[in-house]
């Protein structure tokens, strides 16, 4: 087990979670309701809460995931600490989708404290999210 993801179960960023795999789907649908909000919000041109959005549509998709392994997150940086432990390092994921959801989170603070967002940012978040959405879709045996 990776080093980081021990750290993250010791400090209880990380935690045990027998409820995780009732909520599976829920999540997954979160996640797509947000991705589908992420969209309208850039056809509009609100980068800002596209960016956001679109960061959480990945949150909710990852914590599926996760969930479905029986975990939670307390930390989002030890959420994408557990995908590639549990999902990458086992051969499930890439590994790029780990870092995609890492910069998507970047973009999100960025928007969110900072007031810093852009077009281009909002759009790679949004294909991110969508390419993580689909992947997670299909580790799940869940349809699209």
């Amino acid at each position: 087990m990776e080093q980081e993801f021990k750290q993250c179960l010791e400090s209880k960023k990380v935690v045990p979670f027998a409820r995780g795999k009732n909520l599976v789907k829920k999540e997954l649908s979160v996640a797509k309701s947000d991705i589908s909000e992420a969209k309208a919000g850039y056809e509009n041109e609100r980068y800002k809460w596209s960016t956001i959005q679109g960061y959480y549509a990945m949150f909710h998709a990852a914590r599926a995931l996760i969930y479905s392994q029986g975990y939670r997150e307390k930390s989002h940086y030890c959420l994408a600490v557990a995908l590639r432990a549990v999902f990458v390092d086992e051969g499930n994921m890439e590994a790029q989708l780990v870092r995609d959801f890492l910069n998507a989170m970047n973009l999100r603070e960025a928007a969110d404290y900072e007031a810093e967002f852009s077009r281009s940012g909002a759009k790679a978040v949004i294909a991110s999210a969508e390419k993580f959405i689909k992947k997670a879709a299909a580790i799940l045996n869940i349809g699209e």
